[in-house]
């Protein structure tokens, strides 16, 4: 059957002929801007501390590609975490917010709902709070997909129990290996080394390790996006460092040699508990040396792997089109039994609102714009990122809903500061880490912490104290006055939980039940307190009691 042949009048004709000249223009011209927006590689070390890098000042660990990558962009002395641990830092970067807007406010599930349950040594009962990432909220993945990114999503994402709150869910093509573990070993996974047992990673061959596999993933997809010409955004969130930590035998070894060399395996690694720090499950220790071979060959790993990303970025020849954020979600682990690092000159490590748990180290290299090598000593938050990679991209802003951060392109492009005027952060909570219930706020050089136990706050100026020892709260009370009523005016604003008084508090009932019973059988004894809180604290008519309490204990209407 033939075809039948259509003659158009010439005008006609003509006209289709243009429409589809200025079509395919367009189609050109829009096809040329997406091609020609820079890629981003979002990485993300998990409890990785400000101290832990050579670029930083550690004389123990080594990371000679990461401080290459130091050298080639901006380094940020000041650069926070909105968060002291994981799950509600992580729910910042991805939505722009505070963790009192996205309702996460501590690592999912808590530790109220862990094994380790509330306490009756413990003053305060923290309240409910959210488990997964609203799917209403638009992520940063999902704003840079809607404009035309290729999305990949590889390692550690906390962010939801449930498959419908995962990576795959919240903007990313691509998943590997991000579902609701918060470490290697949770949910039964299989640690650092393949097998994984992780719904969202095959296994590789046996022995494979994490680190690794999570980077080959990224580079598959960068190497994938090159071909297509679309523009990328890789997200690799290592869940290294997060204990429990493992490394390859051979980086165990080399740096147990440096220790030798150096003389740090005859040093004193840790001091008892600390004036100030919570006795909630045995001593607490501060470890007060980067000493261990184990971390420091994980964190060797780390770097080794950005090394590939970097070489293939170079490789492929995109490394001067592509923007590197590279940066931790919390302190380092410095205060529980056998913590492996520290954080000095910091106070103490994650959990805590000491600078120690929140500061952060923090690198953009954003080629042809950011001058190499600089060094930024104004105060940001990781609430930041969500406008700052909208603006580098070419992006408009959404303010309603990165509402809680702003734009770092100022200070990429070489301006000193910008109007971010103060930093809150609020951590209703207790941590296994010895922390308890408190907020905070930083405003220019002065940080005031404030703790709800017994409501006392302290103040610093970290220009001239940056190991927060000496509290000038009493030497500066209309500073502390300020700084307070801010605290306190904001937590009101965005409706920040406080927690309730435990009626159940009664510290010397743990002694006496380990000098009874022994220390064996505690946890036994604490599961039956935990029936007591979930029955009668989580009780409407109690809940508005302990709320009355609390309110007139101290004083917020």
């Amino acid at each position: 059957m033939r075809t039948k042949k259509i003659s158009l009048p010439v005008k006609t004709g003509t006209f289709i002929l243009m429409f589809a000249l200025i079509f395919s223009l367009s189609c050109n011209a829009a096809t040329k801007k997406m091609s020609s927006r820079p890629n981003i590689v979002f990485i993300l070390v998990d409890d990785m501390g400000w101290k832990d890098l050579g670029c930083y000042g550690s004389t123990f660990y080594e990371t000679p590609h990461i401080d290459k990558l130091a050298s080639q962009g901006m380094k940020f002395l000041d650069a926070y975490a909105s968060s002291t641990v994981c799950s509600p830092s992580r729910s910042s970067i991805m939505t722009g917010q505070y963790p009192v807007h996205t309702g996460i406010t501590d690592w999912i599930i808590g530790r109220q709902n862990s094994s380790s349950g509330p306490s009756p040594n413990q003053k305060l009962l923290p309240k409910p709070f959210v488990y997964n990432l609203d799917t209403a909220q638009v992520t940063i993945a999902e704003a840079l997909k809607r404009a035309g990114y290729a999305t990949c999503f590889a390692g550690k994402w906390h962010l939801g129990l449930s498959p419908e709150y995962w990576p795959e869910n919240q903007g990313f093509d691509y998943n590997y290996g991000g579902w609701a573990a918060g470490n290697p070993r949770a949910h039964g996974m299989g640690g650092y080394f393949s097998p994984y047992h992780n719904p969202r990673l095959k296994d590789g061959p046996k022995g494979e390790f994490l680190p690794d596999r999570l980077t080959t993933e990224i580079i598959r997809f960068i190497k994938q996006q090159v071909k297509t010409g679309k523009p990328f955004f890789a997200d690799l969130s290592f869940y290294a460092v997060h204990e429990p930590i493992k490394a390859k035998k051979e980086y165990i070894e080399k740096f147990k040699e440096k220790a030798r060399r150096m003389g740090l395996d005859t040093m004193q690694q840790f001091i008892k508990l600390t004036p100030g720090m919570q006795e909630t499950s045995g001593w607490k220790t501060e470890r007060i040396v980067q000493s261990n071979p184990v971390y420091a060959g994980l964190i060797y790993s780390i770097d080794e792997n950005v090394g590939r990303i970097l070489t293939t970025l170079e490789k492929l020849g995109i490394a001067d089109n592509t923007i590197i954020v590279f940066t931790s979600d919390n302190g380092g682990l410095s205060t529980s039994s056998n913590a492996p690092t520290t954080n000095y000159p910091l106070r103490y490590g994650k959990g805590w609102t000491y600078d120690g748990g929140i500061r952060i180290p923090l690198i953009i290299k954003w080629p042809g714009v950011t001058r190499e090598g600089t060094v930024c000593r104004f105060p940001v938050v990781n609430t930041d990122f969500y406008p700052t990679l909208l603006q580098m991209t070419g992006l408009p802003l959404m303010p309603q809903q990165h509402k809680d951060g702003i734009s770092l392109v100022p200070l990429l492009m070489g301006k000193q500061n910008i109007d971010q005027a103060v930093i809150y952060w609020h951590y209703p909570h207790y941590h296994g880490a010895g922390c308890t219930p408190g907020s905070a706020i930083r405003a220019g050089d002065w940080k005031l912490l404030q703790f709800y136990e017994d409501n006392h706050v302290e103040l610093y100026n970290l220009r001239t104290d940056i190991e927060e020892r000496r509290d000038l709260s009493k030497a500066f009370p209309g500073k502390t006055a300020i700084l307070l009523s801010k605290l306190n005016h904001w937590k009101y604003k965005v409706h920040a939980k406080i927690p309730w008084i435990n009626p159940y508090y009664n510290p010397y009932m743990i002694d006496h039940y380990i000098k009874q019973y022994g220390r064996a059988k505690l946890p036994q004894y604490l599961r039956k307190y935990d029936s007591l809180f979930s029955k009668d604290v989580y009780d409407p008519a109690l809940r508005k009691s302990l709320m009355e309490q609390y309110h007139k204990l101290y004083n917020l209407r």
